[in-house]
């Protein structure tokens, strides 16, 4: 998840101090991925270092304002241009354990998979109801708009396809455990018949 390039696209739209950029990323995203404004905060230190935003006043509750500069704008442009790379994929935490639980003695395996399905199929009904919700005309967040309810659409519609790959693939992995536990096991080869050894009888 990119929070710098998403407050640039927020500050694309006009300057805000931290607690509105925490406010509408969360709108938008339907809080799927909560910030902190601590969090919020060092990325907008970090993209003042980098010359991508400016302080930009304050109110009179001392709300520190920044702005994107054009080298920001540039960025952003550039993110939404291109591709997200699969080349290096993220780290997937279930893939790994998966991985390791093959290799340790003792795991029991299809209970892990079991167990990670069912929290998998009770996260696909909980965002489904989610979607239902949003399709009903509930909104996102308290800042929500129409664009904000269609960003949350995707994201919703993003996580449960996500979230079925996953059960289809937790269903897969049985599959090829269970495979891998009826492979015949290959008989061992007759034994190499050592030369005798000891003193050659002389004809």
């Amino acid at each position: 998840m990119s929070i710098r390039h998403g407050l640039l696209a927020l500050l694309d739209q006009g300057p805000r101090y931290g607690y509105q950029l925490r406010t509408e990323f969360e709108a938008r995203t339907g809080a799927t991925w909560p910030l902190n404004v601590g969090q919020v905060y060092t990325t907008l230190g970090r993209l003042e270092r980098d010359g991508l935003v400016v302080p930009d006043g304050e109110d009179e509750e001392g709300h520190l304002f920044y702005a994107v500069t054009e080298k920001g704008r540039a960025e952003l442009r550039d993110w939404f241009e291109t591709p997200v790379p699969r080349t290096s994929p993220p780290r997937d935490e279930l893939a790994i354990k998966l991985a390791m639980a093959v290799t340790v003695p003792g795991v029991d395996v299809h209970a892990v998979v079991q167990a990670q399905r069912r929290h998998s199929v009770k996260a696909l009904q909980d965002y489904t109801r989610l979607k239902a919700r949003a399709l009903a005309g509930e909104p996102a967040g308290s800042a929500a708009d129409g664009r904000s309810d269609l960003a949350w659409l995707l994201v919703l519609d993003q996580l449960i396809f996500q979230t079925e790959a996953e059960v289809r693939w937790l269903d897969h992995c049985e599959t090829r455990l269970a495979n891998y536990r009826e492979r015949p096991v290959a008989e061992p080869g007759p034994a190499a018949t050592a030369p005798a050894r000891g003193r050659r009888t002389r004809a």
